[in-house]
């Protein structure tokens, strides 16, 4: 019997569909298709790749692990036929629309002020911005590009860094003249030392005392926030002492509305900045690379004791 000829990209873009729309009836609506179709295309996929694919209630739809990385593998494969589609059709103009994930204080100083810039220079892109400081799943929330702060943990995602920032301890000069401005580790004890409430948040302030031993000093201020952009308008206000990224607070400290403290007491430890996305690079959609190559050329981490410039793509890490 001759073999049935399978549209295989077909039936891969239309279970990518269920899931991101979260259901056959979504799926259905956007792909013009009834409900009923779609259900018996997935099925059919399902009987040819010999296993269970998703497992179906009355309320919700949750992949099976063979789903999972049935659906990873096949947003890049698509995302692939996009580009050569793209590439070969519109002479490799990036267009789209671009998911893109910041972490708060990145996005206040560097990626909201590029927009206007990038938008010019890429008139047929559109962006679709989230601020969070929480951790984040760049597929499940099927975000283009990611930039976080901190260590990245080992996955199948890639990450180029785009430079690193000193931390420093800060506070605003109204609340060093109401309690005064401690001067050394041991004179914490009675500030108020504010912190994060998110997942990926430090536990304690690492500093180094004056016989170079390293200690942490814990957070036990009366106010958490949920970002490091919260915390630096809540140290502008008076409240307390917060450790910073240096590139978020430099401009205070120049125009005197924070002043930097225990700085003989810093460790120096540097947070690296990366924009993480799906890859490896040969396979990063047009748009992404546009995003990535921009925010590498226009981002500078270039204040006194910070390093600039972009490194290359590595592999590294699930979002932190």
């Amino acid at each position: 019997m001759a073999r049935l000829e399978v549209n295989r990209s077909g039936e891969l873009e239309i279970f990518v569909r269920v899931i991101e729309l979260g259901g056959f009836s979504a799926a259905a609506r956007a792909c013009g298709m009834t409900p009923s179709a779609v259900s018996k295309l997935v099925a059919r996929l399902e009987q040819r790749l010999g296993a269970r694919l998703l497992n179906r209630s009355t309320r919700q739809l949750k992949l099976t692990p063979e789903g999972c990385e049935l659906y990873e593998r096949g947003v890049r494969v698509l995302a692939a036929l996009d580009e050569a589609e793209r590439c070969a059709g519109i002479q490799g103009i990036p267009r789209g629309r671009l998911r893109v994930n910041a972490n708060v204080p990145f996005g206040h100083h560097f990626l909201l002020p590029l927009v206007p810039a990038f938008l010019e220079r890429y008139p047929e892109m559109t962006l679709d911005i989230v601020l969070t400081d929480e951790v984040v799943d760049i597929l499940e929330q099927r975000t283009d590009v990611a930039v976080r702060a901190g260590p990245l943990k080992s996955s199948s995602l890639v990450a180029r860094k785009l430079g690193q920032t000193r931390m420093l301890l800060v506070a605003a000069p109204s609340y060093l003249a109401r309690h005064g401005t401690p001067l050394d580790p041991a004179g914490l004890e009675r500030h108020n030392r504010l912190g994060a409430n998110y997942v990926r948040a430090q536990t304690g302030w690492p500093l180094r005392q004056a016989d170079g031993t390293h200690i942490t000093v814990p957070v036990t201020g009366n106010v958490q926030a949920s970002d490091g952009e919260a915390l630096r308008r809540l140290v502008l206000a008076g409240l307390g002492l917060a450790r910073l990224a240096e590139f978020q607070v430099r401009d205070d400290i120049a125009a005197g509305r924070l002043q930097a403290v225990l700085e003989a007491y810093n460790p120096g430890d540097q947070e690296e900045v990366h924009a993480v996305f799906v890859g490896p690079g040969g396979q990063v959609p047009l748009r992404v690379r546009a995003l990535l190559d921009f925010l590498a050329e226009q981002v500078a981490f270039d204040a006194p004791g910070e390093s600039a410039g972009a490194g290359q793509a590595s592999p590294a890490g699930a979002v932190q």
